[in-house]
């Protein structure tokens, strides 16, 4: 990790706490023993003084810069052997370590020694909570990450919490809003007040900006009202830049026309609804891109006044652009491009990227604890790619690959699983296999878990992409799949994301779009109303480079190449039906039972053939189109 990081975190403290805990100090003391010394010391000595030493170690390697090694040591290190004083030095290296390499789960076990009674100095259990916010926020869990922040805020009244804090407010879904607007106290109730000006009026930066003025008057002691939020700020520089025309190049004809239908849908649906709103929207011009002529394209928006493109939807039209120096127009392709990264100035590219859950999965496992994983992909182009997605995410995290098995989607799923866990007899072999990535359609997934069952490998967690998920729940169907965690979009999964359907981003498109359409051509849908919103957004994406945007199809934000990323919830089957997957705001460990869900939905033929061709849809929309 790099200093930089850790000089930002120690920054922070020293600010929040002038005459508290400082952070480690940096650079070896000339009375250090050599930690290996130690080390070798404790080998001999009794657990409780052998935990004491390590500590001793780990403090030491932190001091001399060697970060990973004292990281190494002091998460393996038993805690419950050190003395009360020692535990809270444990836990102030343990975090900050943590914090550093990028382990937010480390920074979570670290600080749940909060929960215990002990007796904290003021500035050390404000340190620890205010690490413990932060890595909240970073595993996704943003109620739990305000609550830790703003109780640091409420002590200190530091407004360099205040990015932070809005940042994880912005993730919050209703049901989280209305919790912490029960009995909120002048700062929560402070910010509360903010957010919601800001969604009501996220569409119209000069009413956004009349409107939070207004709440500065009434707020003059908030810290936001001291020192606003860098988004608020920055957003008075897109005043009279608001996006008027957009014009949106989908073909009408060919091999993709189905699926720009659906999207135009989304896009339409969103626009309409926000219309009947009362916001500020864009007019709407539509161009046949069939043809293929970008420049005729390009010349015929630029001639209606159009300011943003949003489209187009063919691979190679969006290769083609993403390898110029820049576009005429601001412009988000609705699909990636072939090369390793988008050279274009000014090009964004959005789609539903199987590789980019493949890169979400890799975080979350080893996030987990996970560190050798099994794979599991179709031997298809789009399985070799989202296998080669995952592999290089994982590695980049410190995972290691023990198996990896391309299976053929017609043949037995016995004949993949027996060589992905090395299978003797009737029993499977993991050697030191702690976690498996599985890349199918439901019906092929749904044979996975009994089958490992049946080999002595059901222990073995299963981690999968949206595609495993149908879209609705079948109690029936699904109860094999009891115990796997996947990802997918908000409007598939509305229970586990965010609570419910009320809760939903774009909740009345969301209804009107839902009723007729299948799950899978729901996602098109979504991805559509994603564009529209992206779309009249790309000046602020331009000037706020980390902007973020919860939408139908997950939390979006850029990559510094204009990619957009896509950061999906998760969930995880129990009784057949996707459920929440965090319990408290901690990872919890599942342990399958045999409940089953009543099957209240019956096949259609429509449902049916939907299945049928889900693979096709896989491909299609993983990448916006191919």
């Amino acid at each position: 990790m790099p200093t930089s990081r850790r000089g930002l975190l120690a920054a922070a403290i020293v600010m929040l706490f002038i005459a508290g805990c400082a952070p480690m100090d940096v650079g070896q003391r000339m009375d250090d023993p050599q930690p290996d010394e130690l080390l070798q010391r404790a080998e001999q000595q009794a657990p409780e003084q052998a935990a004491t030493t390590r500590l001793e170690a780990a403090s030491i390697l932190a001091r001399q810069g060697q970060e990973t090694q004292a990281l190494d040591i002091v998460s393996d290190l038993d805690a419950d052997r050190l003395s009360d004083e020692a535990r809270i030095r444990w836990a102030l290296l343990y975090s900050e370590l943590a914090y550093d390499q990028e382990d937010p789960r480390g920074v979570i076990e670290a600080t749940q020694l909060l929960d215990e009674d002990l007796s904290f100095e003021r500035n050390t259990y404000l340190t620890l909570r205010y690490r413990q916010g932060l890595a909240l926020g970073m595993v996704g869990e943003p109620q739990a990450a305000i609550e830790a922040l703003l109780e640091v805020q409420d002590a200190t009244e530091s407004t360099e919490l205040n990015d932070p804090i809005w940042k994880q407010l912005s993730r919050l879904g209703r049901p989280a809003l209305e919790e912490l607007s029960r009995s909120p106290d002048a700062l929560t109730a402070g910010w509360l007040a903010l957010n919601e000006l800001q969604r009501r009026n996220s569409s119209d930066i000069d009413r956004l900006m009349r409107a939070f003025e207004q709440w500065r008057e009434s707020n003059p002691n908030h810290p936001a009202a001291r020192r606003p939020p860098s988004d608020l700020t920055a957003l008075r520089e897109l005043r009279g830049r608001e996006v008027r025309r957009i014009a949106v190049f989908l073909p009408e004809s060919g091999p993709l026309a189905n699926v720009a239908q659906k999207i135009r849908e989304g896009i339409q649906t969103r626009h309409l609804q926000a219309v009947d709103s009362g916001d500020t929207t864009p007019q709407l011009l539509y161009f046949d891109s069939q043809n293929g002529d970008l420049e005729a394209l390009y010349a015929q928006a630029t001639m209606t006044g159009a300011q943003v493109v949003i489209g187009p939807l063919d691979k190679r039209l969006v290769t083609e652009l993403e390898q110029r120096g820049s576009v005429p127009l601001p412009t988000l392709a609705l699909n990636y491009g072939e090369g390793r990264q988008n050279s274009a100035r000014d090009l964004f590219q959005y789609g539903l990227s199987a590789e980019d859950e493949a890169r979400q999965v890799a975080k979350r496992a080893y996030a987990d604890g996970k560190r050798r994983s099994a794979l599991l992909v179709p031997n298809n182009e789009w399985g070799w790619r989202v296998e080669e997605a995952f592999r290089q995410a994982w590695q980049a995290e410190g995972g290691e690959v023990g198996s990896a098995i391309r299976y053929d989607p017609q043949a037995p799923v016995a004949s993949a699983i027996e060589p992905l866990v090395n299978v003797r007899g009737e029993r499977a072999r993991l050697d030191g296999m702690d976690m498996l990535f599985l890349l199918a359609l439901p019906s092929y997934a749904r044979q996975v878990p009994p089958t490992l069952e049946y080999y002595y490998a059901g222990d073995l967690p299963i981690y999968g992409t949206s595609h495993l998920y149908e879209g609705k729940p079948r109690p029936r169907d699904d109860h094999d799949l009891n115990g796997v965690l996947f990802i997918d979009i908000p409007w598939m999964i509305p229970d586990a994301a965010v609570g419910g359907e009320e809760a939903l981003p774009f909740l009345a498109s969301y209804r009107d779009l839902q009723e007729d359409n299948d799950p899978a051509l729901l996602k098109l849908t979504a991805m559509g109303v994603d564009a529209y919103e992206l779309g009249r957004r790309l000046p602020q994406f331009q000037l706020i480079p980390d902007s973020e945007l919860y939408g139908a199809t997950g939390l979006l934000s850029p990559a510094e190449d204009g990619r957009i990323v896509r950061l999906l919830p998760w969930a995880r089957f129990v009784g057949g039906i996707p459920q929440p997957p965090l319990i408290n705001g901690l990872f919890d460990d599942y342990e399958p039972n045999d409940e089953d869900g009543e099957d209240t939905s019956a096949d259609t033929e429509t449902e049916t053939e939907a299945r049928e061709t889900r693979n096709t849809d896989a491909e299609t929309t993983d990448a916006g189109a191919d």
